[in-house]
């Protein structure tokens, strides 16, 4: 890591609770450098408790960093080179529960690159105690949307977040795990084997510097970066006080589509999910493409027939070019795979090649241009 930026905002990361309203004020006025010096200083309008914590703060920045090393994790700080600047869609929020704002950088377990990762993903979260109709349900939609394309974001808990994740692996593609407790920490500890491997083929990310350790307030402070991450969130199994409908009123705060897997209606694990739908708080899906074709608006009539892999492709283009060696990364595919299949996109007219890389032919736009 280098550079001061990255190292102020490594250490107001450990000084200022994620999520704190406070740190919007701030950062709207002055840079992360500026702000560290302002809190080292102290005095007015900087809070006794983030200066106070300063001394210690540059020891543990130190120490955070040397044991992300020694797991394989990274620091990145936001604004720079890495970042995705979905997050920042945070900071123009009133919030909810006194928390709101973009983090001020994130810990990044796993070889993936997390802009090329968390282009256009889907975020699949529910109820950790998830009857086995969710837990099918949860894992068809993430294997459906993973062999789209899109990556899939969940939380990393029992039930649902489980499902989804391994769904999504099921289905070839990432998934990006989004922790409440430091990234080299195994929580629950039964997912540690699932946790290596979401490392191995996707990404574990937190706010909370490695070692740290789950506590309750941190879950629905993380929900925020599952929402903002995603371009649309699915809600499949929630009680009517089920912490994933948190998860969904960042996703419609943020402007995101909002969706819901319906359930028996005699069955409790569906009733917050039903009154999200009836509320118009969420649309009503029952499979991947139902996701898709919410989110994105694209249904199968968009492309000509052409083979899965070419379709796989297709959805990670936009109207930006995208370097074919990008997206081979980012499907976990070889460069002689991707190749083949844009030049079946580009037989087909949906697809060319520019300088800069491929992107949708401009009668195949059919997104909001992200590259997804």
């Amino acid at each position: 890591m280098t550079g001061s930026r990255s190292r102020a905002a490594l250490r107001l990361s450990l000084v200022a609770e994620p999520g704190d309203p406070r740190l919007v004020v701030w950062r709207e006025r002055c840079d992360p450098a500026e702000l560290w010096q302002a809190v080292v200083r102290g005095g007015v309008g900087i809070p006794d408790r983030w200066h106070d914590a300063a001394a210690d703060a540059v020891r543990a920045a130190d120490a955070a960093l040397r044991r992300a090393e020694g797991c394989g994790a990274r620091w990145i700080a936001a604004g720079t080179p890495g970042w995705p600047v979905a997050l920042e869609d945070l900071d123009h929020l009133e919030g909810i529960g006194q928390v709101t704002g973009s983090p001020l950088g994130l810990w990044v377990r796993g070889g993936g690159d997390l802009t090329t990762i968390a282009a256009a993903p889907i975020a699949v979260v529910g109820a950790r105690g998830c009857t086995t109709y969710g837990a099918e349900a949860a894992s068809d939609i993430a294997a459906d949307c993973a062999d789209q394309g899109y990556a899939v974001v969940s939380g990393a808990a029992f039930g649902i977040d489980a499902c989804a994740h391994r769904g999504a692996l099921l289905g070839g593609g990432p998934t990006v795990a989004v922790m409440a407790c430091g990234v080299d920490v195994d929580y629950p500890r039964a997912h540690a084997a699932l946790l290596h491997r979401i490392a191995e083929e996707g990404l574990v990310i937190s706010e909370f510097p490695p070692g740290s350790e789950p506590q309750r307030h941190r879950f629905l402070v993380r929900n925020r970066i599952i929402a903002a991450l995603s371009v649309g969130v699915v809600v499949v199994e929630a009680a009517a006080r089920s912490g994933s409908l948190n998860t969904l009123h960042w996703a419609d705060q943020l402007g995101r589509t909002t969706m819901a897997v319906p359930g028996p209606i005699t069955s409790q694990a569906s009733c917050g999910t039903h009154r999200a739908v009836r509320d118009g708080k969420a649309l009503l899906v029952t499979s991947g493409r139902d996701v898709v074709a919410d989110t994105f608006g694209l249904v199968d009539d968009d492309l000509p027939q052409v083979g899965p892999g070419a379709r796989r492709v297709w959805v990670r283009l936009g109207a930006e070019p995208v370097p074919a060696e990008q997206i081979a990364a980012a499907l976990r595919l070889s460069p002689v795979a991707v190749h083949r299949a844009l030049r079946e996109l580009a037989r087909h007219g949906v697809a060319s090649a520019g300088e800069r890389g491929w992107s949708r032919h401009i009668g195949h736009s059919g997104d909001d241009g992200r590259v997804g």
